[in-house]
């Protein structure tokens, strides 16, 4: 498929880049489909393509060798497969795959680290954006250290519901307790409660947003700062204008 112009994206890395930076990426670039399960990086592998996602939701995956996972990251229209790539490294120990289907711009990383070194300004951008994505994980470890379950979990459909389109999110309950690192039995338990308030509406492999204002009410402060932090250096806010009836 042809990618699309810089006026037509839908990825906010790219729309922030300086148009001269943005010509020179998508020179090499693919707009691929990334269907559930995708993987974009594979763990302590080198990979021949970063990916700036347009829609869909992609997880970054942290495990150990008793094969104990939990996520440590979302990525989606706001950000890149890959980002260890700009700190000029080769490999993570991290997984990343696609959780929601969607589609992406496929770019080589040989050519995204020839557009790094000749535009400085882009470089700036992506260290910018990789400084959100540490901010973002040192939040999770606020959340999972000082707030309780289900304020955790309305951050993180929070974080879904900015990076997804409409009010209908396609999340298991399998992904859910990845997300959250707690067993499914808990995660369903949590989806109870908050939709006894009203604010969600939980179905099978489904959670539509009923009252964002609520749900950031019940995330409280373990919500926003990453969000602030990228709309302060990107430029760009994550969150998209909630609609009731998208």
């Amino acid at each position: 498929m042809v990618a699309p112009g810089q006026r037509d994206i839908q990825n906010l890395l790219l729309k922030a880049l300086p148009a001269r930076a943005f010509d020179m990426l998508v020179a090499d670039a693919e707009l691929i489909d990334l269907p559930v399960k995708h993987v974009l990086v594979e763990a302590n592998q080198s990979n021949e393509h970063v990916c700036f996602i347009e829609n869909g939701l992609a997880s970054m995956v942290a495990s150990n060798s008793e094969d104990e996972a939990v996520e440590v990251g979302h990525i989606g229209y706001e950000g890149m497969s890959g980002a260890h790539v700009v700190l000029k490294t080769d490999t993570t120990p991290n997984r990343t795959f696609i959780q929601v289907a969607g589609s992406g711009l496929q770019v080589s990383v040989g050519n995204f680290k020839r557009m790094l070194a000749e535009f400085p300004a882009a470089n700036d951008l992506f260290l910018n954006y990789v400084h959100c994505c540490d901010i973002q994980l040192a939040q999770s470890a606020l959340a999972n250290g000082r707030y309780n379950m289900h304020e955790r979990l309305a951050r993180w459909l929070l974080m879904c519901h900015d990076r997804l389109d409409g009010n209908d999110l396609p999340l298991t309950h399998e992904f859910l307790a990845l997300m959250l690192g707690v067993r499914r039995a808990g995660v369903t338990n949590e989806l109870h409660v908050i939709e006894g308030l009203r604010v969600i509406r939980s179905t099978r492999a489904n959670v539509r947003i009923l009252d964002r204002e609520r749900l950031e009410e019940i995330a409280a402060g373990s919500y926003g700062v990453p969000e602030r932090e990228y709309e302060r250096l990107i430029g760009l806010p994550i969150r998209r204008p909630f609609t009731r009836n998208a």
